[in-house]
């Protein structure tokens, strides 16, 4: 592995251990209940990285497979129904990493995306390379809301100087 791929898996890595060290220890009610004005839920946040960001990145944009499991309505991709369990929604999330991590495993950086006009801006992301920072700044962002929504609702802090 060369050293660019090394220090951006090792980017993205850390965004998404940030993320899953924010929700251990909150219990069912915590990761639902909305906190924010707009209304998303911890568990939302995490729907939306699962969808959004791991799945649809890589499996759709990058490896070129199928997009026909999208969740159908506005912001489907943010609601979790009152029957799926955290712990769900959490192992969801996992398993969409490592799926990532696999297709990364077998993508250059510097190859095209198999699925490129399905992104919002195409000429935005004109490599993998391109996909994995957007991945990593997303996660990264959400991260760092993660972090104002868990201190509001336990008062846990993450980092504070």
């Amino acid at each position: 592995m060369d050293r660019e791929r090394e220090n951006l898996a090792a980017a993205l890595a850390s965004a998404r251990r940030h993320v899953l060290r924010q929700v251990e220890g909150l219990d069912d009610s915590a990761m639902r209940r909305p906190v924010l004005p707009s209304g998303w839920s911890v568990l939302g946040l995490l729907r939306h990285l699962t969808l959004s960001d791991e799945r649809y990145w890589f499996e759709v944009v990058v490896a070129g497979e199928p997009f026909d499991w999208w969740p159908e309505g506005k912001d489907a991709d943010w609601r979790v129904s009152p029957d799926e369990s955290a712990d769900d929604i959490v192992a969801a999330y996992r398993a969409a990493i490592g799926a990532s991590d696999a297709i990364l495993s077998t993508h250059a950086l510097d190859a095209a995306p198999r699925h490129r006009e399905a992104t919002w801006d195409s000429d935005d992301f004109t490599d993998v390379r391109d996909i994995v920072q957007h991945v990593i700044l997303e996660t990264a962002t959400h991260a760092g809301q993660l972090d104002a929504v868990r201190e509001l609702i336990d008062g846990r802090q993450y980092i504070v100087l």
